[in-house]
């Protein structure tokens, strides 16, 4: 990949003296205001074709930009239009869609932003971080500034938080734009993919069927092409499930890695932040801007924590616990399967019979293709999986209610007037969800009081301990019971992420408990895709998760893009192809 050069925060393009014009004349746009030298300047082509956006990836924008073929202007206004065509309900302007509704919002000031990058980049030729331009899709519980954030809820409609989340700043300041917010699962509850401000999301391959959750308009949003990247939020699988069924890379990172401030919460035992991606390379280089010590003033850290693990108290100490890397950029590879030890957990595969054949046969054929690409691939189980996998129960019954309310309670209602506390929202959803508010209830009850609540107990530290060592026995191939080896250690323990296929009702299982019960990093990523049997037109895709020791992100995205250079596995969508194709 061509190194980029950037402009450091202090040193970016803020005003100008002449208006900006995407023709070649741009590039002699004055006005610079600082004192920074400027590099040379890139002419934009006034002859340039559409940029293809269609399973556009990162390195090919930037290579795109710097040959003066694209512009920031030109690459956000395509994605709006795309969100115009593919999301919302027909209309006369476009009687086709298919009306994913995957987009709660588009961000009004996205334009303004690409245009401020543009000047910025054609005057000097620089970029001003590894996210240039790049637009983000935020699933609707990441706080934006600029954009009201409401879990998908009627009750949380005037939330306007006063800032960014800390990831969502982040992003900005590597020079990421917000395109907009992305439909969920209403708080976070479930795998439907449905808000009362959203709607229903549809599958960006078959319609009716489910489109994973809880970050539904994510995984829809990305696989349709509506934005380069998309956010989600993981408490029990709501990244890897919704990526699981649209054919996309998605990253549960280890918990502690990423901040969880300004993400409206489910479980602060369990909650983390991840990308969803249609390409390895573009999650890893996400997660270097997500991923960083949050130093929080006034209130301590605030990186996503296991229920009893300490606040870090220091940027020296988040390094030494996180091991992150200059750049996760650096951990890809082409032959990243090569010399890797996989276990295969065929415990954590579906009972094969005559509809579910294809995918358990995908399954195999991905791990023969592994093999092939110099993979060592071996079946092993993990000790007591059936206990750990069903015997447990999630955190977010139990610690919705309080962290709900200390998140409503963060910022002052007196410009927005949002709620301040859970039971405030549930007394609204009274009268503006009915249909909803009795499941929301149930999360208030059993939260309350919870310390005193035996099975919430049983699903803290008795959990760790029963969980924790059993899946790193599986991982170091010891023995549990003997504690004896049994060869080498593996890189990486992998299963489907799904039970088997996708339908009307997403077929999940418990596999992704295995992650958030563990607090381990998992990356779910497409195995195949199979000629779907509902329609002689679709296909839909087979997936993977991996799951790794703590911090062991460069190795799944090492492990992940190897994959990709070995298989041609991921499809776009066929229900939202280029604009103007014929």
């Amino acid at each position: 990949m061509t190194p980029l050069q950037y402009l450091s925060p202090s040193s970016r393009v803020t005003r100008f003296a002449c208006t900006i014009l995407f023709t070649a004349v741009l590039a002699a746009c004055g006005g610079n205001d600082d004192d920074t030298p400027e590099g040379d300047a890139v002419v934009l082509k006034a002859d340039r074709k559409p940029f293809p956006l269609v399973e556009a990836t990162i390195e090919g924008f930037h290579a795109a930009m710097r040959t003066g073929d694209v512009s920031c202007r030109d690459v956000v206004q395509g994605y709006l239009a795309r969100i115009a065509a593919f999301d919302a309900d027909a209309s006369t302007a476009y009687p086709d869609s298919p009306a994913l509704h995957s987009v709660i919002a588009t961000n009004p000031d996205a334009l303004a932003k690409a245009d401020e990058l543009d000047r910025t980049f054609f005057k000097t030729g620089k970029m001003v971080g590894p996210m240039h331009c790049v637009t983000v899709l935020a699933k609707d519980n990441f706080d934006t500034y600029d954009m009201k954030t409401t879990a998908g809820s009627l009750a949380l409609k005037n939330n306007q938080p006063p800032d960014d989340a800390y990831v969502i700043k982040k992003i900005r300041d590597a020079g990421g734009i917000i395109i907009g917010k992305a439909n969920m699962d209403e708080f976070a509850f479930g795998f439907t993919g449905s808000s009362s401000v959203g709607g229903k999301t549809k599958n960006a391959y078959i319609p009716a069927n489910s489109a994973g959750g809880s970050s539904s308009g994510t995984g829809t949003s990305i696989a349709t092409n509506l934005a380069m990247i998309g956010l989600g939020s993981d408490t029990g699988g709501s990244v890897r499930v919704p990526s699981a069924v649209e054919g996309l890379y998605g990253l549960r990172p280890t918990l502690r890695l990423v901040s969880q401030d300004g993400i409206v919460p489910l479980a602060h035992g369990q909650d983390t932040a991840g990308p969803l991606c249609r390409q390895v390379q573009d999650c890893a280089l996400v997660m270097d801007a997500m991923a960083g010590y949050d130093s929080a003033t006034g209130s301590g850290q605030r990186n996503a924590k296991a229920w009893d693990a300490p606040l870090v108290g220091s940027a020296a100490a988040y390094a030494s616990m996180t091991m992150q890397p200059a750049t996760y950029m650096t951990s890809l590879s082409a032959t990243g399967l090569k010399g890797a030890r996989i276990g295969v957990v065929r415990g954590m595969f579906p009972t094969a019979n005559a509809n579910n054949q294809a995918f358990i046969d995908t399954l195999n054929a991905a791990l023969e293709a592994m093999k092939a690409a110099g993979a060592t691939v071996e079946d092993v189980d993990i000790s007591d999986r059936t206990t750990i996998l069903t015997g447990y129960s999630s955190l977010s019954t139990y610690e919705f209610r309080d962290n709900l309310t200390e998140y409503l309670s963060s910022w002052s209602s007196a410009a927005d007037a949002h709620l301040r506390t859970t039971e405030e929202v549930a007394t609204a959803l009274e009268t503006l969800e009915p249909d909803r508010v009795a499941n929301f209830k149930s999360y208030v009850t059993a939260g309350t009081n919870k310390e005193a609540n035996a099975n919430y107990l049983r699903n803290l530290k008795p959990r760790d301990e029963y969980v924790i060592p059993r899946v790193t026995a599986a991982l170091d191939n010891i023995d549990f019971t003997t504690s004896q080896s049994k060869g080498m250690a593996y890189d990486v323990l992998v299963y489907p992420v799904l039970q088997g296929f996708n339908s009307t009702s997403v077929n999940s299982g418990s596999n992704n408990r295995l992650s958030p019960f563990t607090g381990f990093p998992a990356l779910a990523f497409p195995a195949g895709f199979v000629k779907s049997k509902d329609t002689s037109t679709s296909v839909e895709p087979v997936t993977f998760e991996m799951i790794g020791r703590a911090f062991a992100e460069p190795t799944l995205f090492k492990l992940a893009y190897g994959w990709q250079k070995t298989t041609t596995a991921r499809v776009p969508s066929p229900l939202a192809p280029e604009l103007g194709a014929k």
